[in-house]
Formats: C-alpha cells, structure tokens, sequence
C-alpha cells in the first residue's frame, strides 16, 4: 500500500479518451469534454486527499488548434463555464490553478478566464493544479533556447554558464518540481509533445480507461504503481 512517504509530489496527466468516450455512447465529441471536465474535478480532490501537491493535466495541446473549428469552440466555452463553476470550490480547497503555455491564440474571453482563475486561487497551498493549454513541449523549449541566446548575445550570460539548471529555469514550469509520475489514459504509449524535458526520469504509468471513466480507484491504481518502482535516475542500488 501507498503511504504518504511514497506519494509522488508533482504527477502529470495526459487527459485522453473524450472523443472514443462519447462515439462508444453515440454522444457528440464535445459531450465527451464535458465527462472529462467531471472526470478532472474528481481527480483534483482525490490527488489532494492523497498528498499530491502538484497537479500538471494536459488540457489544450498546441496541435489542437487543428481539431474541427466547432469542437475546439466548443473547448474554448468548456474553459469559461469551467472557470466560471469552479473558481469558488477550487478556492475553499485551497488549489492554486497556473495555467502553461502560449496565451496570445486565446480569445479575450478565454484569456480573461484564465487570468481571473490563476488570480482568484492565487492564495491557495493544499495543490498546485497547472493547466497546459496551447501547450507545446519542444516550442518550450525552442522559446527557452531563444532566451537564453539572447541573453548571451547581449553579454548577461557566458556560454559556460549554460547548464540544466538555467534551462529548467527559463521553462514555462520554472519553480515547479519536475514530474515524478506521468499517467496516460485511453491505452495510448506515448508521450505526444508533453514536458519533454521535465519528464526525463518520471515514472510512466499507461492505462487503457478513458479519460472521462478515470475514478479514485484509477488514481489509486497508479500511484500504487508508482510505489512499487525503485527510482535510480540511472544509478545502481
């Protein structure tokens, strides 16, 4: 069994499976976006009731801007309305909602949304919940790249002063603990452009749920798993 000395402190969720969800009930694509909503609400309060302190879920990738106009509008009110029902419970849990990734393709509606969540939960300590919206992990770290190269090219870094450590910080999850545990849902092996670096040494745990179908015992399954696995980050025992 998991105990507190064991829980990883920063788990990661690839959030798969929407669409197959609602085409095995006949239900409309964006019906399965609304499960899944349902699905990471419970997810928040179970990872907190557990002892998990950070919270990444990938909500929006970049590459999903390509998806029908009509599933990412409605994607795009999903994250209104979800802000909208949810500041005020998120709030009173004491979940501190960031959000990670390029905003200017945001509307102004979804931008204001996302600048009111981060502020009205701006105080809270229990889990750090960072949403990953037009996220793209090697458009991170070509941004970070970029900076860092600017920051030589006007003398305020030596090249010898490039390390891991100064990339981690010019990252957009500067100041968070890398992931120790990245769970997938829907049966797919593959990370699909999510915390490239960040996940170098997390423990990977793949699950055929859908992601709307994803319970506490799912949760309690992987971090159960989790526990069991001897992390070495490529050292001997």
């Amino acid at each position: 069994m998991s105990t507190r000395a064991n829980i990883p402190q920063h788990v990661a969720i690839i959030m798969d499976g929407n669409g197959r969800w609602a085409k095995l009930r006949g239900k409309e694509r964006s019906e399965g976006h609304v499960a899944g909503m349902e699905a990471l609400r419970r997810t928040i309060q179970n990872a907190a009731e557990a002892g998990v302190k950070y919270l990444t879920v990938y909500a929006f990738s970049t590459e999903n801007w390509g998806r029908p106009k009509q599933e990412v509008e409605a994607l795009m009110a999903l994250i209104c309305r979800g802000v909208e029902l949810e500041a005020d419970n998120l709030r009173e849990a004491g979940v501190r909602v960031k959000v990670m990734g390029r905003r200017a393709n945001f509307s102004a509606e979804v931008a204001e949304a996302i600048r009111s969540i981060e502020e009205q939960t701006a105080a809270g300590e229990q889990l750090t919940l960072i949403l990953a919206l037009d996220y793209s992990s090697r458009s991170e770290i070509c941004d970070a790249v970029r900076n860092i190269a600017r920051r030589v090219q006007q003398g305020e870094l030596a090249v010898e002063q490039i390390d891991e450590h100064l990339i981690s910080e010019s990252l957009l999850s500067a100041g968070v603990p890398d992931p120790d545990l990245v769970i997938r849902t829907s049966g797919e092996y593959r990370l699909s452009n999510f915390l490239l670096w960040q996940a170098s040494y997390a423990e990977l745990y793949f699950t055929d749920v859908l992601w709307p179908d994803f319970d506490g015992e799912e949760l309690h399954r992987a971090l159960e798993a989790y526990a069991a696995r001897e992390r070495r980050y490529g050292l001997v025992k």
